[in-house]
């Protein structure tokens, strides 16, 4: 056996890693693996976030980019553990920018708190009552609302108005 040969023989098998390099494609099925995050989410995002593109090949097989997979992983973080809402996140990327969002994808930056935390929860999910303060500023909106319809009806009722 010629010398070069001999010196890179050993016992111990070849070091598989099994990993794939950080620059390579990854599937629907690999992302949200390592994003813990369903793959019916990753499929959902992508019709809320116009900015996750993977690409598809035959049979709508989805294959993502190591800047898709930041770009996800930043809206992961939004959503998931800054608790902003959809509409929140996509303010934040319309703001900020997608290399904005991918950086906090790679834990290189921090988005900023949800303005209106109280907008986060959910309808009703108020802890407290609406104090005596609360409903008379609603009614004052609610009367200025209706003053405002009551112009518009105004106006669709005016000759050569369109409707």
């Amino acid at each position: 056996m010629p010398p070069a040969l001999a010196a890179e023989e050993t016992d111990e098998p070849p070091a598989v890693t099994g990993e794939k390099s950080a620059h390579a494609f990854r599937t629907i099925s690999e992302v949200a693996e390592e994003l813990d995050v369903p793959q019916h989410v990753l499929r959902f995002w992508e019709t809320r976030f116009g900015q996750i593109r993977p690409v598809k090949r035959a049979g709508g097989r989805r294959y993502y980019r190591p800047q898709d997979v930041e770009l996800v992983a930043g809206i992961r973080h939004l959503l998931h553990v800054r608790r902003y809402t959809i509409a929140g996140a996509q303010r934040v990327i319309k703001e900020n920018g997608i290399r904005f969002v991918q950086a906090v994808g790679r834990g290189e930056a921090v988005p900023a708190e949800p303005l209106f935390p109280e907008a986060e929860f959910e309808a009703g999910a108020r802890t407290e009552p609406l104090g005596v303060s609360d409903r008379s500023v609603l009614a004052d909106v609610l009367e200025e609302l209706r003053a405002c319809r009551a112009l518009l009806d105004g106006l669709r009722e005016m000759p050569g108005a369109e409707t």
